[in-house]
């Protein structure tokens, strides 16, 4: 199995950044597909962001241009660099890895957009 530890939550003002981190550990081959996705109170879980292992990349259309996802192989680790942040990127963001034997989930990080 794989572990999934996420950093890099918290409270920030509109307009400010966030960088988030998740790190993986566990019985790793290789890691394909990393991702983020987040969960906003009363809605439904929703993508963020994707990176294959190549480096091919998606972004929801809300994201696109403010957040960066970037990936370390040698550290199996995944980055979410956020900026411009709107109220309405409130949400816990997880991180999401395709291990090639199955798929993991971390536990989720809290970020806030408030003034």
């Amino acid at each position: 199995q794989v572990q999934l530890v996420e950093s890099g939550g918290g409270l920030v003002q509109p307009g400010g950044s966030l960088r988030l981190s998740c790190a993986a550990s566990g019985n790793i081959f290789r890691l394909y597909t990393m991702g983020w996705y987040r969960q906003a109170p009363g809605k439904q879980r929703e993508l963020v962001a994707t990176i294959t292992r190549g480096g091919i990349i998606n972004y929801a259309d809300s994201v696109k241009g403010r957040f960066t996802i970037s990936r370390d192989n040698a550290k199996n680790t995944v980055f979410l660099q956020m900026n411009s942040l709107k109220p309405e990127d409130t949400a816990v963001y997880y991180c999401n890895v395709d291990f090639g034997r199955g798929v993991s989930w971390g536990q989720g990080t809290q970020v806030t957009v408030s003034s």
